[in-house]
């Protein structure tokens, strides 16, 4: 503005910011009115401090004013003491005292810590004779008033006559050392009414009154108000002679800001208004100016604009006479669509480059537009380049100037539109040869248009709802499905649709669906139905057709949307290829491989085929499920099965003996173990023949048989004849025991007989038939061992029951009972109370008192006896342990006596070498087996294995 120039350089930068000058005036005013706002909250501030700062002085100069009477009083009374401890006149000082001083509730002589005088006693007889050097709650104050020599005000606290009050004692000394109190109790509410707490106006401030509890890590607060006051505004102040401090808090914490709160709002609406206003006032003039040069740069803009457009355009614009038809100027795109320059082509007119096949039509044209007859006209024409090569565009005219009412000039657009005529010739083409490959099809196509099928369906909301619910529908609703078979329009169908359907024209079938589809046709087209629903492109069933003969035809229907239809489905392409030859290929085919399949399910053995490398299994015969327990499913969809469910002992060498005969291409026969599902382990075996094709192993094939049962009996024949060689062995060993037993027996018997026949006197012969007849006894009772052992060893039909563990170790203890208690023996067990084995009653009893009474036997002489009965699971074996801290054996002397008969390994005079012997022949009788583990002076422990 020229306006502005009179007005100093900083003041025109204002003037033209009328945006920056508003709002910087708004921030200064805003700031001024902050100012003052803060201000005045300074000052009412102050003000409430100032006034909460007298109040509370003058509360804490009345509590101190009170304290200092209490002081005088104890120490009045204190004077009462004469020089023997005895209070003199008590009763009438404490009087005249209470007189003078109304706060004080009663007062008190505490001679070495226990009240003994009290004033007034009516009311107080409860406080009598209480020790408060011993009270839990009273003797630490106490203590401090002692400590520091002066008086110390204790509380507020419950008193012994009830009510919640404070005690100042005085701490009385006679010739340096400790009598007592003197003590004044003074009710809190008395001491609050004394302090003029009462008074102070509650409306605005309320007081608080606490003491820090040092065991309790806490502030104690004694009046009624809320103790968490953190977030109102507070003072404090504290009174040594009670550690208390009185605290004055003001009742409305945002008092303060309520009072600055509307000013501040006021003052900044205010500055907002003023800001507003110098925007406003600045802004007129300068849209103004805004305006004139905005107008003045859109006629330039133009200008340039249509410089821009014409020079730069993508397509040809030329300004031509329209009597002449020579270019008056022409844009650089026109120029290089015919490939000469700006000076060549002001030098020809626009009829030299033209067609002639339309050239003619173009003159016309122009007559009609110098007429006036036509505003514009617009047409496709070709044009010659410099090179003489034709090119294709889309020709706009329109009038620029008149003369005498006549158009002088005209502007020519011309479009390069050669790729398009190109495109449009080779898509004349195309549709020529889609015809051609529709019409020519070997196999029949139809197109259709599912629009109004599509359209019905919507109506009925069918569209994207679930298949299941759709399918549903169709099957309760048949009239819908009849219904859209009538709306499909069949647009044109092929030569080879005559030939399926048997007709002689396409207007036979083209009159509809309801000519072709039959009621078995019916559920294939509801899938075509939820197709639609569905919004599928694609489909892909086998379905039947009855053709004009009444003969049926199987065929291949695959129902596809040809692209740029998917909306609407008005175009939609159907193959019906005939497969009605390849189906009954296919079910010979079917019937021939169920016909094998049969075949291999009745084998006796499992037929497989693998490949040769990484023995995948393809195929597995139905007799695995009979044999193995799984199915042929499960076995071929894990490429690893075979070799994970084979025993793990047999794994390995399976493995690499299957890898080495397949390298080598060797046939081959072996056995091996797998593990069925029900977790039993079944023998095989495997007769595997290899396929080669080109010197090299392409796959396995094979059966597998179930040898278990083979394999048991063989394992059984095994067994019965190693137990037939241990009986053997045994019944070898035991000829040579009875063998060397009686014959000790004997030698000694006919040693005794000699003896006695050669006996000179009576005396003698008598002692050597007493010695006699102890052989005898003692052959008798090898006889009875003998024969027990005997009838162990030929018990073959042994009785089994189901026993109870720890009621069989009751029974033993039972029996064995005087000698667990005579030698103070401990047995501890360590056997679930519903543990049950399998075995004979009798010979489970003959083992537990053998082996317990043997501990029992040869328990160390200086320690008491323990014997620990355990009972454990190794290698899935039920584990019946004894353990005792007994003398012990030693295995490297006696490892071969310990279970012979007569073979003893200790120097006990009652040791026959029979017990452990019979012991061994029952376990080994049930099918066990017992070891044992020992050590000299350490102890012996007995493993039985029981089956």
């Amino acid at each position: 503005m020229k306006s502005d120039k009179k007005y100093p350089k900083f003041i025109r930068w204002f003037l033209k910011r009328p945006k920056t000058t508003g709002f910087i005036t708004f921030l200064f005013l805003s700031y001024v009115a902050c100012f003052i706002v803060s201000q005045q909250y300074k000052l009412i501030k102050e003000d409430e401090q100032r006034e909460m700062n007298n109040i509370l002085n003058v509360v804490h100069q009345n509590i101190e004013q009170a304290l200092k009477n209490c002081y005088t009083t104890t120490l009045t009374l204190a004077l009462t003491i004469n020089d023997k401890g005895i209070p003199e006149n008590f009763d009438y000082v404490s009087e005249k005292l209470m007189e003078s001083n109304h706060n004080i509730n009663a007062v008190q002589l505490v001679p070495n810590g226990i009240i003994k005088y009290i004033y007034p006693l009516n009311g107080n007889e409860a406080a009598l004779n209480l020790n408060i050097l011993t009270t839990p709650n009273l003797k630490k104050e106490a203590l401090k008033s002692i400590a520091k020599k002066k008086m110390y005000f204790a509380g507020p606290f419950e008193l012994k006559q009830g009510g919640l009050g404070i005690v100042g004692r005085f701490p009385v000394f006679q010739n340096n050392k400790f009598w007592g109190f003197s003590a004044v109790i003074i009710k809190l509410e008395n001491f609050l009414k004394a302090s003029g707490i009462k008074n102070v106006d509650d409306s605005k401030y309320y007081f608080q009154f606490s003491k820090y509890n040092i065991e309790e890590q806490k502030e104690i607060f004694y009046l009624t108000n809320k103790s968490d006051f953190s977030k109102n505004y507070y003072i404090s102040t504290d009174i040594p002679d009670g550690d208390w401090k009185i605290y004055l808090i003001s009742k409305n914490k945002n008092y303060l800001y309520s009072q600055i709160f509307i000013p501040g709002i006021i003052g900044i609406i205010l500055a907002a208004l003023f800001g507003i206003l110098i925007y406003t006032l600045l802004k007129i003039p300068r849209e103004l100016q805004s305006l004139v040069t905005t107008q003045a740069t859109k006629l330039l803009n133009s200008e340039i604009k249509f410089q821009a457009i014409f020079d730069q355009a993508a397509v040809g614009i030329a300004h031509i006479d329209s009597f002449t038809g020579d270019f008056i100027e022409i844009n650089n795109q026109y120029c290089q669509l015919l490939g000469y320059s700006q000076q060549e082509m002001k030098e020809r007119n626009f009829q030299s480059v033209t067609h002639p096949e339309e050239l003619e039509e173009d003159l016309m044209n122009l007559e009609k537009l110098r007429n006036g007859k036509i505003k514009d006209y617009s047409m496709e024409k070709r044009y010659f380049t410099k090179s003489g090569a034709i090119v294709w565009a889309n020709l706009t005219v329109s009038p620029l100037f008149k003369k005498n009412k006549k158009v002088s000039t005209h502007i020519s657009i011309v479009e390069d539109i050669s790729l398009k005529k190109e495109s449009e010739k080779l898509i004349k083409k195309s549709e020529i040869r889609f015809k051609s490959l529709f019409e020519d099809s070997p196999i029949p196509l139809w197109e259709e248009d599912f629009s109004e099928v599509k359209n019905y369906l919507q109506e009925l909301n069918l569209i994207y709802e679930s298949p299941e619910t759709v399918a549903i529908y169709f099957k309760t609703h048949p009239d819908v499905v009849e219904k859209c078979i009538s709306l499909v329009r069949i647009i044109d169908l092929n030569a080879m649709c005559l030939d399926l359907h048997k007709v002689k024209t396409k207007k036979e079938l083209i009159l509809g669906l309801s000519q072709i589809i039959d009621k078995d046709s019916i559920p294939d087209f509801t899938k075509q139905l939820i197709a639609v629903t569905q919004g599928q492109k694609q489909l892909i069933i086998d379905t039947k057709i009855k053709n004009s003969q009444g003969e049926y035809r199987d065929v291949n229907l695959r129902w596809n949307v040809i692209r740029g239809y998917e909306k609407s489905l008005g175009r939609i392409i159907i193959s019906t290829e005939d497969i009605t030859d390849r189906k009954y290929s296919e079910k010979i085919i079917l019937n021939s491989q169920k016909r094998v399949e049969s075949l291999i399910n009745t084998i006796d053995g499992i037929v497989w085929e693998c490949d040769s490398s990484s023995f995948t299994f393809n195929f597995i015969s139905q007799k695995v499920e009979n044999i193995l327990g799984y199915t042929p499913e499960e076995w071929l969809e894990n490429p690893t099965f075979w070799q994970d469910h084979i025993y793990s002992e047999d794994r390995e060498w399976v493995r690499n003996y299957c890898m080495i005969k397949t390298n080598d291409n060797l046939d081959h026969d072996f056995e091996y173990r797998m593990v069925a599902k029900n977790g039993s382990i079944v023998w095989l075996r495997d007769i595997v023949n290899i396929v080669i094709e080109n010197g090299k192993a392409v796959s396995l094939r094979g059966i597998m048989i179930d040898v278990t049962k083979t394999k048991e009996a063989e394992k059984d024949l095994n067994d019965s004849f190693n137990l037939v060689k241990e009986q053997n062995k045994r019944l070898l060993n035991f000829s040579y025991i009875v063998s060397h037993n009686l014959r000790s027996h004997t030698s000694n018997i006919a040693s005794i007989v000699a003896l006695i026949e050669s006996s000179e006197t009576e005396e003698e012969k008598e002692q050597l038939i007493e010695l006699l007849k102890t052989v005898s006894c003692s052959l008798n009772e090898t006889m009875l061992h003998l024969n027990e052992v005997i009838n162990i060893r030929t018990n073959i039909g042994l009785v089994s029951e189901l026993l109870n563990l720890e009621q069989y170790i009751i029974t033993v203890k039972n029996v064995l009972s005087e000698q667990i208690a005579s030698h103070e023996v401990i047995i501890l067990t360590e056997i679930p109370k519903d543990t049950m084995i399998n075995y004979n009653p009798a010979y489970l009893e003959s083992v537990l008192y053998n082996i317990i009474s043997n501990s029992i036997r040869y328990k160390h002489p200086s320690r008491k006896a323990i014997i620990t009965i355990k009972f454990l699971i190794e290698n899935d074996m039920k584990v019946l342990q004894i353990s005792d801290n007994g003398i012990g054996i030693d295995l490297v002397r006696n490892a071969d006596k310990i279970f012979g008969m007569y073979k003893t390994f200790s120097n006990n005079l009652d040791s026959k070498g029979i017990g452990l012997f019979i012991t061994k022949n029952q376990i080994d009788a049930m099918g066990g087996n017992i070891t044992v583990e020992s050590e000299p002076n350490v102890g012996t422990t007995f493993k039985i294995y029981i089956q």
